[in-house]
């Protein structure tokens, strides 16, 4: 369990519906950077491509990240499942972990929905702490993606 306390509410406030994602993970960013963020970015799915390159990078901070991702890891597993994921310890994930900085222990990865469902990409947040993440995180990530107009899945 997550011993940070992250004011999510505080990033809602800030945000419009319809915010680009990139003000969404600029926000995100500069709420929790000093707060267990090692990294925020989206990963946009492209149903056309091969499952092995099938989520591309969209807007991110704060250092580079991998770009054409599978689905086989974390981020591919929320897209696939419509599930949130939290893990706790990326080392338990073994070859399911795309580790795009090694430095990284935790992450917590939301689907985010088109208004007929489909989902169109994963909000990604990377840890540099073991677990850095809990289910106050989900629902907060959830309510920053719904106050932003970039989730419309019906909860």
């Amino acid at each position: 369990m997550s011993s940070t306390i992250r004011d999510y509410q505080a990033v809602v406030n800030q945000l419009q519906e319809s915010t680009s994602q990139q003000i969404v993970v600029d926000a995100l960013w500069d709420a929790f950077c000093d707060k267990g963020y090692s990294w925020v970015g989206f990963y946009i799915d492209q149903p056309g491509q091969p499952d092995d390159q099938r989520l591309i990078l969209g807007p991110c901070r704060d250092k580079p990240a991998c770009s054409r991702i599978g689905l086989h890891g974390v981020c591919g597993q929320a897209l696939t499942t419509k599930q949130t994921r939290i893990v706790h310890d990326v080392a338990d994930l073994g070859e399911n972990y795309i580790a795009c900085d090694p430095d990284d222990k935790s992450e917590i990865v939301i689907p985010c929905f088109n208004s007929d469902g489909t989902c169109w990409g994963v909000l990604d947040v990377d840890s540099q702490q073991v677990g850095a993440f809990d289910e106050s995180d989900a629902r907060g990530l959830l309510a920053v993606l719904d106050a932003a107009g970039l989730n419309h899945q019906v909860q």
